[in-house]
């Protein structure tokens, strides 16, 4: 089995990296719902932002050490 284990202060670095992306995934979103022609790729970078984002938050959370 292997452990992970994470810093405090990485786990909090990680968690924001996860926010920031979060923040990305919604204004490719939104970007793709206003013009047009955004539609296609403002979906993709917007849903792959949202899932990698939400990957790290679940990591910060789980190995982050925060009490």
């Amino acid at each position: 089995m292997i452990i992970m284990t994470l810093s405090r202060h990485t786990g909090v670095r990680v968690a924001e990296l996860g926010f920031a992306l979060t923040a990305v995934a919604g204004l490719a979103l939104l970007f793709g719902a206003v013009v047009p022609l955004g539609r296609k790729p403002g979906t993709v970078v917007g849903g792959a932002a949202l899932a990698v984002g939400g990957i790290l938050l679940l990591i910060a959370v789980h190995w982050g050490r925060f009490s």
